[in-house]
């Protein structure tokens, strides 16, 4: 069972991070302004670079609590990056007949988001190493 601390810090990371992805979407859609979701693309790419860079902390480092390990992994950028909108997205744009633009999403989201966790992972290991 998970102590309350840990689920605390869990739900205070939730919150910054969907926070921050209410304000990095606009961002990014904004910015990109297009028929394709460059906000959901947006954070999920960041979102999942920012992980891999985390984790090669954790794996490399000790300087990090299991309460903060949660904070920042499932609190923080669990709610940052976000599949079911991308998922909604993904099925509104086929449904109104965008399939290029649909597939363009998953593609992006989808490899955007491994290679970015990869590359992040890889920076940081590097580094730490």
């Amino acid at each position: 069972m998970m102590s309350w601390q840990t689920l605390l810090a869990i739900g205070s990371g939730g919150f910054i991070g969907a926070v921050s992805r209410a304000y990095l979407n606009g961002y990014f859609t904004t910015k990109f302004p297009h028929d394709l979701p460059f906000g959901t693309v947006g954070v999920n790419v960041l979102g999942s670079f920012l992980m891999g860079i985390l984790f090669a902390y954790f794996m490399y480092t000790t300087i990090f609590s299991t309460t903060i390990k949660s904070f920042l992994s499932t609190g923080l950028l669990g709610a940052l990056t976000t599949y079911s909108t991308f998922a909604i997205e993904s099925f509104v744009l086929l449904h109104n007949g965008h399939v290029v633009l649909a597939l363009s999403n998953i593609l992006l989201n989808t490899f955007g988001s491994i290679i970015s966790a990869g590359i992040g992972f890889y920076s940081a290991s590097t580094y730490l190493k």
